[in-house]
């Protein structure tokens, strides 16, 4: 990739074909061409999947993020059809999009987004580097827009994320508002279709990928979502394996030895398989410093059987969350500025049986007492 056209001093003119989601499932996605520009750009991150650049649309004086990948000419690129089918705060949004060629003819996909400051990861890593811990208010907050993305995916795009991890999660400091992002690997997922079992990134991969299920459900990001919350809070991977086999162990000490049934309900041809005794160090012990919400949080996302995991929408029901839920603070202030308990209840409650609505729904906005908060 040719990195002299993302250091240009001069304005780019671009033709791109601009994304407006249709609300209406039975028509297509209205796509017009329009004529951009932008100034020189920054490049903010690269690597296998390609290169992310930041610039300014002239336009409309906005700041956006430009992500350059190959496109293979004989595919739909993936991560665009499925950007197509996204209408979410949570989720990065898709505003343009155009390809070009390089001069060995090869296809370059420009996917032009949602700007956010920095990645979770780049987050937690500043304060590893001051030797502190990030506020734990913050991390709920985040903790909250993640589950409710994933609610949002699972439910009303029927998408499966497959690689949540904190590369993969934006935020913005100054607000904490969250979006989820890069949808390479994403797939909605299907019943009688199997799925390859080598997905997700190996810290954040759930278990039964690790025991080789080709049958897994969108549960796999609530694992992968728990994981990245509680390296939050640890301020290091919860799971460091460094290997395929080695993640597996990795997750047995701490979680312990999973039971017959738990092994069934990842991949029933493991049931027979013989695990070397290992006595867990338990989450509590781990997490020693955390209060007893934070670990139902954890305990109820981080299941073997993926039956058992608490699906997004009932972890946005924990007690976790009732301090951002405080009528009268600060905390409460700043989440009605991000209409983070807005649902819209066609869509994202739209899978709820119409007997329990009425309770979720007003479980999910109703404010809640100080005095009820764990605080």
């Amino acid at each position: 990739m040719d990195m002299e056209t993302y250091t240009n001093k001069s304005l780019v003119h671009k033709t791109v074909y601009k994304h407006e989601h249709n609300a209406d499932a039975d028509k297509k996605n209205s796509e017009e061409t329009v004529d951009i520009s932008y100034p020189a750009v920054e490049v903010v991150g690269h690597g296998s999947f390609g290169v992310v650049v930041t610039t300014v649309l002239q336009e409309a004086n906005q700041k956006v993020a430009i992500k350059k990948v190959l496109q293979d000419k004989r595919y739909k690129n993936r991560e665009l059809e499925t950007m197509k089918l996204l209408n979410h705060p949570n989720t990065i949004g898709l505003k343009y999009y155009f390809y070009e060629k390089d001069e060995e003819d090869e296809v370059y996909l420009n996917l032009i987004l949602d700007y956010m400051p920095q990645s979770l990861y780049q987050r937690l890593r500043h304060f590893v580097h001051l030797k502190t811990q990030m506020p734990r208010l913050e991390i709920k907050f985040y903790a909250y827009q993640l589950f409710k993305a994933l609610n949002y995916l699972h439910n009303v795009s029927q998408i499966c994320h497959r690689d949540i991890k904190p590369q993969n999660v934006l935020v913005d400091p100054k607000t904490f508002s969250l979006k989820i992002c890069d949808f390479g690997s994403a797939k909605s997922l299907k019943p009688d279709q199997p799925n390859v079992s080598y997905i997700c990134s190996r810290y954040y991969r759930a278990p039964e990928l690790m025991f080789g299920a080709t049958d897994y459900s969108n549960q796999i990001d609530v694992w992968s979502s728990a994981c990245v919350i509680a390296e939050l809070l640890l301020g290091k991977p919860l799971f460091p394996g460094e290997s395929g086999i080695d993640q597996l162990v990795e997750v047995i000490k701490i979680m312990g030895i999973p039971t017959k049934d738990e092994i069934s309900g990842m991949n029933p041809n493991y049931k027979d398989h013989i695990f070397p005794n290992v006595k867990p160090v338990t989450l509590a012990r781990l997490l020693k410093g955390e209060d007893s919400d934070a670990l139902e949080l954890l305990s109820k996302a981080l299941r073997y059987d993926p039956r058992a995991r608490l699906p997004p929408l009932q972890c946005l029901l924990l007690k976790y969350f009732d301090e951002i839920k405080s009528r009268g603070t600060e905390a409460y202030v700043k989440a009605q500025c991000l209409r983070i308990f807005d649902f819209d209840v066609q869509t994202e409650l739209g899978h709820v049986p119409p007997a329990e609505l009425s309770t979720i729904e007003v479980a999910l906005k109703q404010p809640v007492s100080q005095a009820s908060t764990s605080l």
